[in-house]
């Protein structure tokens, strides 16, 4: 019997051995098939912008499209490198002024409103229905109405971007404090636990797709908000300010050069937003392959 022990003892290591290795291989393809997925994701849309590029280079310059209809890539990178001084001041009053300040205190201001919404189901009633409300405003009335109570510099545009991104998270971060499960708030609520613990330790992380998901939204709001509110009021500087100047000149290639860097600016801070919230929100089952 003794013997007939000793003689499985190896065979049953070696089945555990085997087992590891099948799982590390597993492991190891798993982690390639991720990687091989993000490049996809980047890859191709990168392909298919390059040949629209190319695709719109030969249009214009085959049929001979006039500049002030439409200037062609290669005209418009040469006009955006010999305006770099130009776009960077205008980058700084619009994006850096007015669009991150705005964007900020929007959200943050939407978020603290959703936490006292919740506490208090009365303001939640109220307040609610304004964002449908304010959803609606046009922003060509509402600029010129901040243009005259906060200026014409860039504190009125952050207060159209405040504007724009309070209400956007106001409605995601109610809805995402509420998506926590009753089962799992019994659960708290049996622990003992405060509105503050539950907060924190449960609703607040089960908020957080729903948190992010309005981020992303304000930052493309934020960037349009900013750039509408400059045509209606602003000191010589600013995106918004460049185009509609540059339009009445017709110097369209400088308006695509001022496109360019504000699409540039509006994917890379999507992009951050999203790189975050896949490091914050890991666990969400959207993530899992």
């Amino acid at each position: 019997m003794g013997g007939a022990v000793h003689g499985l003892v190896p065979r049953r290591s070696a089945g555990l051995a085997g087992r590891r290795r099948r799982a590390l291989h597993a492991a190891a393809h798993g982690g390639e098939a991720v990687s091989r997925s993000r490049l996809t994701d980047i890859l191709y849309p990168a392909v298919f912008g390059i040949g629209v590029l190319i695709l719109w280079q030969l249009i214009v310059k085959g049929f001979g499209v006039p500049a002030v209809l439409l200037p062609a890539p290669s005209d418009i990178w040469a006009k955006l490198i010999a305006s770099l001084p130009t776009l960077g001041v205008d980058f700084v009053q619009t994006v850096l002024r007015a669009v991150i300040p705005g964007w900020f205190i929007g959200s943050l201001a939407g978020f603290l409103a959703a936490l006292l919404c919740d506490r208090i189901p009365f303001l939640r009633r109220g307040l609610l229905p304004l964002g449908n409300l304010v959803a609606a405003l046009p922003i060509v009335g509402v600029a010129p109405i901040l243009v005259m109570w906060f200026g014409f510099d860039w504190p009125s545009k952050a207060a159209m971007v405040v504007v724009m991104t309070f209400f956007p998270m106001l409605v995601n971060a109610v809805a995402g404090l509420q998506a926590a499960g009753h089962l799992e708030r019994d659960l708290m609520r049996s622990y003992g636990a405060s509105w503050w613990q539950t907060l924190v330790k449960l609703r607040l992380p089960a908020a957080m797709p729903f948190i992010f998901n309005a981020l992303k939204i304000n930052s493309t709001l934020a960037m349009i908000g900013a750039i509408v509110a400059e045509f209606f009021g602003t000191p010589i500087v600013g995106m918004g300010f460049r185009i509609s100047t540059e339009v009445g000149r017709l110097g369209l290639d400088m308006v695509w050069a001022e496109i360019a860097v504000a699409a540039i600016t509006g994917s890379a801070f999507y992009g951050l937003l999203v790189f975050l919230e896949r490091r914050v929100t890991f666990w969400h089952p959207s993530y899992r392959k």
